[in-house]
């Protein structure tokens, strides 16, 4: 089959980039025809929180990809709808996160579909952001009306969309594993070439920091856990994309200067595995969420997990299995993260987590979007 991706992709880092990229590679080693359309303009730099969007790493050299659409450039709109319609493609794609993408998306959707023959499907990381703002209701609203099927990786992402729109396909199926950022290393290893002491056990919060990732509440259970297992130290390794000096604040008034390692920068693809091998646990503190691709770069490494009951999170860490599920409060956290060091040496993570990965493989996804395909064709061939 034909297939266009529309979305982030390189020169653009980050999560969704490596989704996208990810995808295609899965689509092409089943043998199917496809290529990205990436940004020009992805966001303007005074609407951009963190340091810089872009990658330092060399292109792929085995995709597709093509810069040829501006988020903020109707033009570029236009032109895309147009080419994509000419060139109809069975499938385009479109990963949608944030209502200031709807436009973009939306009227490219709209203009290619018009061929009668191209299929859009959505893969939804959030239908409600996080962090709202007005006109976020009838921005999702236009993207939504505009494709023929989707795809929720959470039962809340699911809720959400079925609000504005019941009567396309809407297919529920986990985030898959985010397998592309090499092999575990040995533990000792990866700590000397991070800098740090190898004599100490270390925890993990990764990616992006912003309110609702709840780091803050991390810190304050910190506290208690360092009263009890003063051999425990915390990474926060991750790109600060709000003001540091609260963190900081917080991190001196509880006397954790000397245990509380920020590393606040954009982490390169190959710098996550020396992180996730570094660590014996991986803490979500999370306020709300939908889904995570950290969680699924926790699975990938087998680490165990921490996480918040909020969004879809709690459905893909099993409770005493492959982690703790826990409401997003401090005593709550320190409990968890207390009751793992105790419990570690009784309770075989790593065999859970293992047997559970495997319901998180990259070709149960693409499987999904050509069943909504065929549902789409079917139900377009009864009209």
């Amino acid at each position: 089959m034909k297939i266009i991706i529309a979305g982030t992709a390189y020169p653009f880092r980050g999560g969704l980039a490596a989704y996208n990229e990810r995808l295609a590679r899965q689509f092409q080693s089943e043998g199917h025809d496809v290529s990205i359309i990436t940004f020009t303009t992805q966001y303007p730099s005074f609407l951009f929180p963190g340091k810089s969007q872009f990658s330092s790493a060399p292109a792929p050299s085995d995709l597709k990809i093509e810069r040829r659409m501006s988020s903020v450039n109707p033009f570029t709109w236009i032109i895309n709808g147009l080419k994509i319609k000419k060139t109809r493609p069975d499938i385009l794609i479109f990963k949608y996160w944030l209502p200031f993408m709807a436009p973009c998306f939306g009227t490219i959707a709209r203009m290619a579909k018009s061929n009668r023959h191209t299929k859009i499907i959505a893969i939804f990381d959030n239908v409600i952001p996080h962090e709202k703002r007005p006109g976020d209701t009838f921005l999702t609203n236009y993207f939504v009306k505009s494709v023929d099927g989707a795809i929720v990786m959470s039962e809340t992402v699911k809720t959400d969309l079925l609000k504005f729109r019941s009567n396309i396909p809407v297919y529920l199926t986990p985030h898959p594993l985010f397998d592309n950022f090499g092999q575990k290393i040995e533990k000792k290893e990866a700590l000397t070439r991070l800098g740090l002491d190898p004599s100490f056990n270390y925890i993990l919060f990764f990616g992006f920091v912003r309110p609702y990732k709840g780091l803050d509440i991390l810190i304050k259970a910190f506290k208690w856990v360092r009263e009890e297992y003063t051999e425990t130290k915390l990474i926060v390794a991750g790109e600060f994309y709000e003001d540091e000096k609260p963190y900081r604040k917080l991190i001196e008034e509880e006397k954790l200067q000397n245990d509380i390692f920020l590393f606040n920068r954009f982490i390169n693809d190959d710098e996550v595995a020396l992180f996730f091998s570094a660590c014996d646990l991986v803490v979500q503190p999370y306020k709300s969420a939908t889904q995570s691709g950290v969680t699924q770069i926790a699975y990938h490494f087998e680490i165990p997990m921490i996480v918040t009951k909020v969004g879809g999170l709690k459905e893909i860490v099993p409770g005493g299995k492959c982690g703790y599920v826990v409401e997003p409060d401090p005593i709550e956290i320190a409990d968890a993260i207390t009751r793992f060091y105790s419990e570690r040496n009784s309770i075989d993570f790593t065999s859970y987590i293992r047997e559970e990965k495997k319901k998180y493989s990259w070709d149960k996804m693409t499987a999904v979007i050509l069943d909504i395909y065929r549902k789409i064709s079917e139900d377009d061939s009864k009209k």
